[in-house]
């Protein structure tokens, strides 16, 4: 049984009042996230706005810790790097060799990098969900240096935007087959 049918399985399971709860904790879940949980509720029996609601909310909470955590570890791996290098300056004057990338991380970040510098990060964050789950794409953001207000904003557009569209096509299958 795959993660999908296990939490609709919940959702028929539990009490009314809990059920959005296991759709947000589906929305929490990269690659299943707003979209998938919300296709869950509708199919498991909740109401589609409450099934969107949850699913949205879920998909949010999860994308806003990871992008105040990588705000923050960005942020401090700067201010590591500065003071190191501040202090490599005024001892010897050069600068420590950075290892480099591996060649698949490197690959991935330079797609992710063309991507930004095209489309920036409306387009990025809008379109990010057809390639990759939003947690992957804001913490992406983040380790870019871009605000953290501006991240959660733009991802907080896609997430209403992606869960709705598919809130609606589910939902109008579920009711046509009813």
């Amino acid at each position: 049984m795959n993660l999908i049918e296990t939490f609709q399985g919940f959702v028929a399971q539990v009490p009314e009042l809990v059920q959005p709860l296991i759709v947000a904790l589906a929305g929490a879940i990269p690659f299943i996230e707003g979209e998938g949980a919300v296709s869950i509720g509708i199919i498991g029996g909740i109401h589609p706005v409450v099934a969107a609601i949850a699913a949205m909310v879920g998909n949010f909470l999860c994308v806003a810790v990871l992008v105040i955590a990588s705000s923050g570890a960005r942020t401090a791996i700067v201010n590591r790097s500065r003071s190191r290098e501040a202090v490599l300056a005024g001892t010897s004057g050069g600068v420590e060799s950075v290892p480099a990338e591996s060649e698949r991380g490197g690959a991935r970040r330079e797609k992710f990098q063309r991507a930004f510098e095209r489309y920036g990060v409306p387009g990025v964050s809008l379109l990010g969900p057809l390639l990759l789950p939003t947690q992957f794409t804001a913490t992406m953001l983040a380790a870019a240096g871009v605000g953290k207000v501006r991240i959660l904003i733009w991802q907080a557009v896609a997430i209403i935007g992606w869960t709705t569209i598919v809130a609606v096509i589910v939902g109008s299958a579920v009711y046509a087959i009813r």
